[in-house]
């Protein structure tokens, strides 16, 4: 299943080092961004002015609405282009923005929803300004060219020129003859002089076009850090979320459980003592109760302490835990955990993988009908990803008053996603990302 990042916040993450290019190469990349550059701004340029003026003059008619809808997508294939551009021919990578999700409400807000994305217009303003500094660095980097090209190869060409009595050379203009050796050497010098600057000019004018599309495409900073600190603050309430989720379904469990069950204990032992003082045979078999009543009560505060700091986690890692959870559910579930022998992860992401797999094989054996089930593990230097399937009758649903609305939160808190699939009739595929934070394997820190 394929997982998208879905907090919208632009990729700050440093870039790594990048192997010097040679000097022909880079030549080369500057040259194609300098001269497409004005061909692409042209084309966006003529189609975002046209659709976006012909939007608007049909915006009475309601046409206009998802003409500039479709302006917008348009704007942003431009863009996502120019940022490919950027990255592949002067090798600056350039942040992209995640657009706001399509919210899952009427067919018509579905359609509207990208006119409230201020990213979309922004790139639309870079569609149709891209042609202001294209319109000036393209005559120029396409007249270096041609200097350096016509100056370097003149001495091959020269004698093919026609001269006519009117006919006045560069050299004649400015006083030095008009001798064969001295019009070719001027303008050879002319031409090597163009292309010994060619890479500073290049580079120079491909800068200038990646600073103006980087510059209006990338948003201000101040922009991109109440981005971050929204998607921070949205982690810390699905934290505070997933934790009061918690502490009430242990107050539940606990009432519910083991206290209703030490209450009749001290009922039994109460009434036992009374009789052992009057009938001791009578008193035999309370006493025999209430110690299977203690037995009873152990276990179920075992089991609620592995609900909350499973002692085979910290001791051994996720993948025992895992393979205890599935030893202890009692639908076949088959366990997939191969890629889990590197250093250990942070204690805050194997618990909420832990939980995550523990709820889904919960709701896999009260709820799914399911006859056998699969967990199974991946993970590489950036992510763990969790995947728990089953062939129930699928109906599942991660929303709020459901089951797996806590996970969801937990698993937020982190800055990863949960994804539920579970159409009806099943199958159901729960799927995870967390974040890999790993830490010593000696001191867990």
């Amino acid at each position: 299943m394929n997982l998208m990042s879905a907090p919208a916040v632009f990729e700050t993450s440093p870039n790594p080092a990048r192997p010097s290019r040679p000097l022909l190469a880079v030549l080369a990349a500057d040259t194609a961004y300098v001269l497409t550059g004005w061909i692409i701004a042209v084309a966006s340029f003529s189609v975002l002015i046209t659709l976006f003026a012909v939007g608007l003059g049909t915006l009475v008619i309601v046409v206009g609405f998802p003409l500039l809808v479709l302006t917008l997508f348009i704007a942003q294939g431009f863009a996502v282009l120019e940022r490919a551009r950027i990255r592949v021919l002067t090798g600056v990578d350039v942040p992209a923005p995640v657009y706001r999700p399509t919210p899952n409400r009427s067919r018509v807000r579905r359609l509207l929803s990208p006119l409230a994305d201020g990213r979309r217009w922004l790139d639309l303003l870079y569609g149709v300004l891209a042609l202001i500094p294209s319109l000036l660095v393209f005559p120029i980097g396409l007249a270096w060219w041609s200097v350096a090209l016509a100056g370097v190869l003149y001495p091959l060409y020269d004698w093919t020129l026609p001269r006519g009595p009117d006919g006045t050379s560069l050299a004649e203009l400015i006083g030095l003859g008009d001798s064969t050796l001295v019009r070719v050497g001027l303008n050879f010098g002319i031409g090597l002089g163009a292309a010994l600057t060619l890479p500073v000019v290049l580079r120079g004018l491909a800068m200038v076009l990646s600073s103006f599309s980087r510059a209006v495409l990338t948003r201000q900073r101040a922009s991109v850090l109440a981005d971050r600190v929204s998607v921070l603050t949205e982690s810390r309430a699905a934290a505070a979320s997933a934790e009061a989720s918690a502490l009430r379904r242990l107050e539940r469990d606990l009432h519910d459980g083991p206290q209703q069950r030490l209450v009749r204990l001290a009922m039994d032992l109460s009434t036992a003592q009374r009789r052992l003082r009057t009938d001791p045979a009578a008193a035999d078999p309370l006493i025999s109760g209430a110690i299977e009543q203690t037995r009873e009560a152990l276990e179920e505060l075992r089991a609620l302490s592995r609900g909350i700091a499973p002692p085979v986690l910290a001791d051994r890692g996720l993948a025992a835990a895992l393979a205890a959870l599935a030893g202890r559910c009692p639908v076949p579930v088959h366990l997939d955990t191969d890629q889990l022998d590197m250093a250990r992860l942070s204690p805050a992401v194997e618990n909420a993988a832990y939980f995550v797999v523990a709820e889904a094989l919960t709701n896999l054996a009260k709820h799914s009908g399911a006859s056998s089930g699969s967990v199974r593990v991946v993970r590489d230097e950036r992510m763990l990803r969790v995947t728990v399937t089953d062939n129930g009758w699928g109906g599942a649903h991660p929303a709020k008053g459901h089951g797996l609305a806590g996970l969801s939160d937990r698993v937020r808190a982190l800055d990863g996603q949960l994804v539920v699939d579970s159409p009806a009739g099943g199958p159901t595929v729960l799927a995870a990302e967390l974040p890999a934070r790993p830490v010593h394997p000696a001191n867990g820190n």
